[in-house]
């Protein structure tokens, strides 16, 4: 492997952090002018005019705007009506999310492990987990590639099988010319600081099922009752969106396709500087279903004889001024889960091996060119 000769002033970069959201004056302009007005609780046009557009984008019937993703996921799980003893599957690496989701309802998890260059699940793995009692797959699209919910749809049709697309780190990322998010029967985003659009904290739902819509809209607030506002129905949560929230998701969702080309323009740039490095797997630029979104810039270590684990580059990079982040610690090694019938000892040697090795180095959208080479650099020179 060749490295770089090029040395980069150490000085000149004395803190790049993983990511950070770019908020632009227009953004701030709706803000303002939505403060000003007054309406700054869920009760307010900004609101509904978010949900509108995001309908639009996506192109599904309805959407409805959320707290935060995790609520989104909690929502739609609940939506569903599930009767205890059920099953979903949910990945094995993944955001811890999707598996609190289930487990609030009650409901059984099965696992499935994700591919050692991909880190979706693999729908023929999928296939083989499905039994009687599986109502729904929470297909998660994971970091760079989007899993092939495509695939999965018809095997979910044949066993009357619910699709929930978690769509939270690919918004505006395109599955065979169709945007992740609306192949599933629901949808949900995420709009947290470090995704494509941001909302500080917030989510959405999309659907084109009214009956889940209307569940959906109950279970967000604190299900009102429709004759006695104060009878309410059922037992919902307040996971409502608020209206400066929604009012800075209109702003960033109207520059969704140059936040997103801005991404694999980053991503592109740190795949060439990289690539001819042997000793770690960055996935490439695009594949024949996708291009590569690149909402993290994710890189996995290869070479276990130089003894470096994803915690040591971390160690060693910061020493430079670079952070960074580890990945996911995979569902069946969760601390949490411990006193959970979820199955611990099966055979998850990809999750295993990925949450070790693998780490995510900075991408902010107005990341400098010359930062990425520095940053480049540094990768290169320890896993020489």
């Amino acid at each position: 492997m060749k490295l770089m000769k090029k040395k980069y002033d150490l000085k000149k970069f004395k803190f790049i952090p993983v990511n950070k959201p770019l908020i632009t004056k227009e953004d701030i302009k709706y803000i303002n002018n939505c403060i000003s007005k007054g309406w700054i609780s869920s009760e307010g046009p900004e609101v509904k005019k978010f949900e509108s557009n995001f309908s639009k984008f996506i192109g599904n019937k309805y959407s409805i705007a959320v707290s935060s993703g995790t609520a989104a996921l909690e929502i739609a799980v609940k939506s569903l009506n599930l009767k205890k003893g059920d099953e979903i599957i949910i990945p094995n690496f993944t955001i811890i999310s999707n598996a609190i989701a289930v487990l609030k309802e009650n409901l059984k998890i099965k696992l499935v492990d994700c591919q050692i260059k991909d880190w979706n699940m693999d729908v023929s793995e999928i296939k083989k987990k499905i039994t009687k009692k599986t109502k729904a797959i929470i297909a998660t699209h994971i970091y760079n590639f989007p899993m092939r919910v495509d695939l999965l749809k018809n095997i979910c049709k044949k066993n009357k099988i619910i699709i929930i697309e978690d769509a939270a780190e690919s918004i505006g990322q395109k599955l065979n010319g169709q945007l992740c998010g609306s192949f599933g029967d629901i949808g949900m985003f995420s709009f947290y600081a470090n995704k494509q659009i941001t909302t500080g904290e917030g989510g959405m739902l999309s659907t084109n099922n009214k009956k889940f819509y209307e569940a959906a809209k109950d279970l967000r607030n604190l299900c009102f009752g429709k004759k006695n506002r104060f009878n309410h129905e059922g037992i919902g949560w307040n996971y409502r969106m608020t209206n400066i929230q929604a009012s800075l998701g209109v702003s960033q969702l109207k520059r969704i396709s140059s936040i997103v080309q801005k991404r694999q323009v980053v991503g592109k740039k740190y795949f060439n500087e990289l690539k001819n490095n042997t000793n770690i797997y960055m996935p490439e630029t695009s594949r024949s279903y996708a291009k590569n979104i690149y909402w993290v810039i994710a890189i996995v270590i290869m070479n276990k004889n130089l003894r470096i684990d994803a915690k040591i580059l971390a160690k060693k990079l910061m020493s430079y001024g670079i952070q960074t982040r580890p990945f996911f610690w995979p569902m069946h090694k969760q601390n949490a889960f411990k006193k959970y019938k979820i199955d611990r000892k099966g055979n998850y040697k990809n999750s295993e091996y990925i949450s070790k090795y693998g780490l995510y180095l900075p991408s902010s959208l107005d990341i400098k060119t010359s930062q990425i080479k520095f940053i480049s650099n540094k990768v290169n020179l320890i896993l020489k």
